[in-house]
This record gives structure tokens, sequence and C-alpha cells, in this order.
């Protein structure tokens, strides 16, 4: 896929987020949506080589459409600034633990792996493999490979302080507060432009598969 392309356009709608300059463009955007789908397939083909869980998909159908929902919110533009899809054995929804890819220029990309704001239930499963099984997690979390690449838990809805039932003192409190188990990974412009992209996003995403076997193993 042209990346290049595909950010310059990302980065002209960006500039001009309104639907008469949207519709004068349309084309290129199909190009670069059907490009899109095309490296996703390529990546899930990769992905499946290591994670077993995401057999029997249609590759096509992780990826985001690029309208915004703007019913609930003040910024009334109408298109995403990027191009997104999300992996896991729900397709592109995460309701059990998957990756999120977005691409946006600016060097504002990133790969995510986890478990987005899971409902009370599942949380509280989570929390409990957390409470027992926490030595699992922090071993997956130290290990060479994971740590290279993630350094950056997802923490904008974590707790303030220990959820209810935890002491504020457990060795684990600072994964315990969290409301999402998810980690990125932050990717520059040069990376995605770069011709091994393909090839390095799936190590990453490799990398962090443990995390997503932890979870999954908890909601189980």
């Amino acid at each position: 896929m042209d990346f290049k392309k595909a950010f310059s356009f990302l980065a002209r709608l960006a500039k001009n987020n309104n639907r008469d300059w949207f519709e004068k463009n349309k084309d290129e955007f199909l190009a670069i949506k059907s490009d899109f789908e095309g490296f996703i397939a390529q990546l899930y083909d990769n992905m499946l080589a290591f994670d077993e869980s995401l057999a029997g998909q249609e590759p096509r159908n992780f990826v985001f459409r690029i309208y915004r929902d703007v019913r609930f919110s003040k910024d009334k533009k109408p298109y995403k600034k990027f191009i997104s899809a999300g992996i896991s054995a729900e397709g592109k929804g995460m309701g059990k633990p998957g990756y999120y890819l977005q691409l946006e220029p600016g060097n504002k990309s990133f790969i995510c792996v986890g478990l987005f704001s899971p409902p009370a239930d599942l949380l509280g499963r989570v929390r409990q493999e957390i409470d027992y099984n926490g030595d699992a997690l922090e071993k997956i979390i130290k290990e060479k490979g994971f740590r290279k690449n993630f350094q950056e838990f997802w923490s904008e809805d974590a707790l303030k302080t220990a959820p209810k039932g935890y002491a504020k003192d457990h060795p684990y409190i600072q994964w315990l507060k969290q409301k999402s188990f998810v980690v990125i990974h932050r990717i520059t412009d040069d990376e995605v432009t770069d011709k091994l992209f393909l090839k390095k996003l799936t190590g990453v995403i490799r990398s962090g598969k443990p995390l997503n076997d932890f979870l999954t193993a908890a909601l189980e």
C-alpha cells in the first residue's frame, strides 16, 4: 500500500473536513480504502500464524468507516482524520481481547493490544485474575520483547484509588485500577511508509499477544 499517498489525502482531509470537499475527492478515498483493506488482509494472514482465535473472519470487515458519529459530539466535523481497523475474535468489535490499528499523519499512528472498557462483570473477572495471578501478568510485561514494544498503558479511564474490595497497598494495584487493559505502541510516519512496515507491525503485534492470552483466560 502507498501510505505516503494515503497520508497526503488524510492531511488534506484534516484541513478540508467538510462534505463538499470529500465528495469531490471521494474516488481518491475509495482507492485508499481498498488498498487499506488489502493491507489489513495481509496483516490478518500474518497474524493467523500465531493467533488461531482470529480464524474464520472476513478481513474487509475489520476496517472502520471514515465517517464520524457526531450525534453527541460538540465537534461536528463529519470525517475522521485517520484510517483504522480492529481485529479480534469478534471482528472489529473489542468485546474480546484484540488489536486496534490507527494510522494518522503527523506521527500520530499507533497499535493497541488488549481489552478496552469491558462491562462490569468482565472487568471484575480480569481484576480477580490479576489478584490471583498478578505474577503471571508481571512476567508478561517484563518480558524483553514485550517491554521493548509496549511501554505505555492506556490509563485515561483508570481509577484514582483502589477498586472496591482491594487494598490500596495491593502489590498489583497499578493494574487493578485499570478499567481498560490496553497497551500502546506509537508509530512514526517514517515507520508507516517504510517498505518493511507490514513485517515490523506483525512482530510488534506478536510480542503483545501474551497479554491477550492472559486476558482471554481471565474472561473464560
